[in-house]
């Protein structure tokens, strides 16, 4: 058994992670800490646990308690992340941080997107991105791996494969999409109260969201990107524009997704429209495509379940592959519906 350790288990991608590996056969949860809930029995912050972790109670966060772990996953804030994980490194296999602390290469937009200067800039180029859809060979290998979330997920498995095949242009993109409100954590915040919420649709991070340079090193393109707050839990949608580089239709468009997706155990191409409740609590993601030869734009929809592929999930599959496990070990991908 692979001896795990979660750094930030009380929050909503902790508690995923929970979930995730009480499920898997490999896994076994020996150090989950949470500092704001510590001392609390993970099954009375969270009663879905509690058949899996009938006695499991949050510690403060200790270093030493981590050592020599086979993998230890990181679900703190960007500065909590940014401050453990350099500690970890050499003393655990693998660390997985799922916030943004390692993602960006760049580190001068760190200030402009996250607010300060990166304390630990030298390891921004051995990070290597949790995608393993595209980087998989590079995780293998890796001591720290970025694991990036639901927004940039669900936007560059739509659109990396065409601009890497030069299908569509590099420049002009456009990514609206939407997420479940679990996407802004377990705080509470008034904008994310059930009464600011509920029954209302907004945009928020206009022009100038923190994702956006996530996305355009990933994806290899400049890009727009507008998000939503759409009154659910779970979820997201991402409808992708672009112009073509080439001519296109439809069915070479799901050919370009099939020919990348096809042996991917998590992402399924149709040419049925995407739709959030068909991937929830699973770890697949859906795409489609169209290309309209009135207006001449591309079109590709994605959807996915902000918490598991979009975030805890997809660490739980990067951390099979570091670990030579089956990649879909522990990793749901049938929804549940309704």
């Amino acid at each position: 058994m692979a001896k795990i350790g979660i750094v930030g288990a009380s929050g909503y991608t902790g508690a995923e992670l929970l979930r995730l590996c009480a499920g898997h056969p490999e896994f076994d949860v020996v150090v989950a800490t949470g500092d704001t809930q510590a001392g609390t029995r993970a099954a009375d912050l969270y009663p879905s646990l509690a058949a899996a972790y009938p006695d499991l109670v949050f510690s403060a966060y200790d270093a030493e308690a981590l050592a020599g772990l086979d993998v230890v996953f990181l679900g703190l804030p960007h500065a909590g992340a940014e401050e453990v994980a350099p500690g970890l490194l050499g003393k655990v296999h693998a660390v997985i941080d799922l916030s943004a602390a390692f993602r960006l290469k760049d580190a001068s937009l760190y200030p402009e997107y996250y607010g300060a200067a990166h304390k630990h800039p030298e390891l921004l180029d051995e990070a290597v991105y949790g995608v393993p859809e595209f980087f998989r060979a590079e995780i293998r290998d890796a001591r720290l791996i970025a694991a990036p979330g639901c927004y940039v997920t669900a936007a560059a498995l739509a659109l990396r494969p065409f601009v890497l095949d030069g299908t569509i242009d590099a420049t002009g993109i456009v990514v609206d999409a939407a997420s479940g409100v679990s996407g802004a954590g377990r705080s509470l915040k008034p904008e994310t109260a059930f009464n600011a919420v509920d029954e209302d649709f907004t945009a928020y991070g206009l022009l100038n969201h923190r994702h956006t340079p996530e996305m355009e090193q990933v994806i290899g393109a400049q890009l727009l990107f507008t998000p939503h707050l759409a009154p659910m839990n779970r979820g997201i949608l991402a409808t992708c524009y672009a112009r073509p580089a080439r001519p296109v239709d439809t069915d070479e468009l799901l050919g370009v997704l099939h020919m990348a997706y096809d042996r991917e155990p998590f992402v399924v191409v149709s040419a049925r429209s995407p739709s959030t409740k068909a991937t929830l609590g699973s770890n697949s993601a859906h795409i489609t495509a169209r290309f309209d030869p009135r207006t001449r734009w591309v079109v590709v929809i994605a959807a996915l379940d902000n918490l598991v592929k979009g975030a805890s999930g997809q660490a739980v599959q990067c951390a099979n592959v570091v670990l030579g496990l089956p990649e879909a070990s522990g990793l749901p991908t049938v929804g549940v519906y309704p």
